[in-house]
């Protein structure tokens, strides 16, 4: 029996994991509150001798809870319903474990599964989940990081000189039911860094004492389910039993730290979900993902190839340089509405340019560097630095601004070869880049400006946007000052255009705060494209960039760098799997194939090539001696948007026998209606199938 000041004596309800090892006994006191007491001091922590603390709900509305009130204590002054299906809470944007005390006001939002913050706790615990399978079954593993991603998780770890093989995922895999099936907590435990050192020296774990190396002087944090306990920051789920299906999906090798020096561990991919509908719907995806794949229809369409002599750039192909062209001519009018000036800036630079903006230090390690008559020069990886060099070759005036400079400016990054992937992470990139230049009063119009830009481009290819705010990371650069007043400008221009986003805690750029947007493409996927920073620091504090305002005083512009597409060769991969290669008439590389019956349409067929070609259209001529539908297969495999067969009747009268891809047989036009069809589904670029 144990006493405590104010209650009933009580027993320990449950006692979880070695006591010898985290020491926590969870004891249900007679006001119904759940507490612990730790045997390594004498003393109950009661969360229930807190002061009053106001939450904030996400409607707006705010209510009083006593402080240390847990996620679990607030879901179920909503609703027992809520209380079931919540996985976690966000705390003023941060998940957190629904178990975790609260003691102070806050915004808080209760995450379900359709939550991407319970979707991110979901897979973390999952992850956890795979690492004690392991453990089990191979007993001196070694684990390195095993975090949730943007579809499921992974883990990386050393197993020696065993090589994992199906058979040994599908053990894995059963062996994670079972566990599930326990329905155990996990249990969230804070240490001093010397404790936390001395317990993974005990366990002999290298990787673990090597990441608490980077954590002198923080309060530790580990988790603990069942027999496994890992170095964890969190967020989990409140159990195993809430894991119901689960699929392990590859192994790949991954170099600890992701640094190629360093020793190769294997990583474990997996993916979970409350239901299996849900997994076999995600399965279906990953199958249809795969008959999408960029890489083998940039082949089978000669849109593009790689080859090893440059790694990790694209050799475009006529056909893929169709693509691009009309994506820059899409651009470029739309820009030129918009009062944008296009500028170019050198691809090689001194070093001393990007020391002074700062990405020597932050960003070296992926810059390429060259070296000639005792200087270093760098391949620029961004733009950014370069407009200074523009927006100062003459003294600006409040008139002058906002000054838009856009730059479709080819960029060398130094990614890792093994992390290079088709289109999705190149070396060489073409960036749609802007640098725009305004008075402090003109960021709000500016940042609207750019939605509205953001949501017309996106709706011509089909795609639906969503928001994410990044704030301030930890290698940020300047005053916390300007950093505020940067993330409460763009929170504002979000809200004033009635956009819901996510926060992004930390996942700024290292100069500012930034606007990050997704698009969800045909099967489902979320893919990061543009992006919209506010930069109070690295432009124009670094550059020290001026203008003369109405009094004649000096003052700083702010500096918002934006991108749309991300990267020419991103957003074409991305398109292409959207697509599924079935690209809209106006991006078609060819619009239209002319197929005559016989040799004998084949004037006919010239005559109707020439009508199309002279109004504008990319169209080819089939006149090989084959038979029709061989041809016509041909060029359904090709993806061509249209195929007029032309023979004796056509000829006779003027017309032509229309085929869509995908539909088949659309019937006959004559050629003017046929023109006026596809020329102005070209010139609205209309989705038609």
């Amino acid at each position: 029996m144990v006493e405590v000041t104010g209650s009933t004596p009580v027993e320990p309800t449950r006692e979880e994991g070695d006591a010898s090892d985290f020491r926590r006994i969870y004891f249900t006191l007679d006001d119904g509150l759940h507490d612990f007491w730790d045997r390594s001091n004498s003393d109950f922590f009661l969360s229930n001798q807190m002061a009053t603390i106001k939450l904030t709900y996400p409607d707006g509305s705010v209510k009083e809870f006593e402080g240390g009130v847990s996620g679990n204590d607030v879901a179920k002054s909503i609703s027992s319903g809520l209380a079931r299906e919540a996985l976690a809470i966000e705390v003023d944007g941060e998940v957190w474990d629904l178990s975790r005390k609260i003691d102070h006001d806050a915004g808080v939002k209760i995450l379900k599964w359709q939550d991407a913050g319970g979707k991110y706790a979901y897979w973390h615990s999952s992850a956890h989940l795979m690492a004690e399978a392991v453990e089990c079954l191979f007993p001196g593993t070694k684990f390195g990081i095993g975090p949730p991603v943007d579809h499921g998780f992974y883990y990386d770890i050393d197993m020696g000189d065993h090589t994992l093989s199906p058979d040994d995922l599908l053990k894995i895999e059963e062996r994670m039911v079972e566990f599930a099936k326990r329905d155990v907590s996990y249990v969230r435990e804070e240490k001093s860094w010397d404790e936390a050192v001395a317990y993974f020296k005990k366990k002999g774990d290298p990787y673990k004492l090597e990441l608490l190396d980077g954590l002198k002087g923080e309060t530790i944090t580990l988790y603990h389910q069942g027999n496994f306990t890992d170095l964890c920051y969190g967020p989990h789920i409140p159990s195993t039993g809430r894991i119901k299906s689960i699929k392990l999906l590859s192994v790949a090798g991954a170099y600890w730290r992701g640094n190629e020096k360093n020793k190769m561990l294997q990583r474990i991919y997996g993916i979970t979900f409350p239901t299996k509908e849900e997994l076999d719907e995600y399965l279906f995806r990953v199958e249809e993902a795969k008959r999408r794949d960029h890489r083998k229809l940039g082949k089978e369409l000669d849109l593009f190839v790689f080859h090893d002599i440059s790694p990790g750039a694209p050799f475009w192909l006529p056909k893929g340089m169709i693509i691009f062209r009309e994506l820059e001519k899409f651009l470029r009018s739309e820009l030129d509405k918009r009062d944008y000036q296009e500028i170019n800036t050198p691809i090689l630079v001194k070093k001393d340019l990007w020391q002074q903006s700062g990405h020597w230090d932050h960003y070296r390690e992926n810059m390429f560097c060259v070296e000639n008559d005792e200087t270093i020069y760098s391949l620029k990886p961004m733009n950014c630095p370069e407009s200074t060099y523009v927006y100062r070759h003459r003294l600006r005036s409040y008139k002058d601004l906002p000054l838009r400079f856009s730059e479709i400016g080819r960029l060398h990054r130094n990614e890792l070869s093994g992390a290079l992937g088709g289109m999705f992470r190149v070396r060489q990139i073409t960036m749609d880049d802007a640098h725009i230049f305004c008075r402090p009063d003109q960021i709000l119009s500016e940042i609207d400006r750019l939605i509205e830009l953001v949501t017309h481009f996106y709706s011509i290819f089909g795609l639906k946007p969503s928001y994410n705010l990044s704030t301030r990371p930890d290698n940020a650069m300047g005053d916390p000052t300007l950093w505020e007043q940067a993330e409460a400008s763009l929170k504002k221009a979000l809200e004033k255009n009635h956009i819901k986003y996510t926060l992004k805690l930390k996942d700024g750029a290292f100069y500012g705060p930034k606007i990050d947007i997704q698009i969800e493409d045909a099967i489902g996927r979320q893919w990061q494209v543009a992006t919209i920073q506010l930069d109070f620091v690295m432009l124009p504090e670094r550059f020290q960039l001026e203008y003369i305002a109405e009094d004649g005083s000096r003052q700083r512009p702010v500096a918002i760098h934006r991108a749309i597409f991300g990267s020419f060769e991103r957003f074409i991969g991305i398109i292409t799997e959207h697509f599924a290669g079935n690209f809209p008439t106006w991006l078609a590389p060819v619009q239209a194939v002319v197929l005559p019956i016989t040799d004998a349409h084949q004037e006919y067929g010239a005559h109707v090539h020439g009508i199309l070609k002279s109004a504008g259209l990319r169209v080819e001529l089939d006149d090989r001696s084959e038979k029709i539908n061989y041809k016509i297969r041909e060029w359904e495999v090709k993806k061509v948007p249209y195929m007029l067969v032309v023979g004796e009747k056509e000829k006779n009268n003027q017309t032509v026998s229309v085929r869509q891809h995908t539909k088949g047989d659309i019937g006959v036009m004559a050629m003017s209606e046929f023109v006026d069809k596809i020329c102005r589904e070209i010139s609205e670029k209309l989705i038609t199938s």
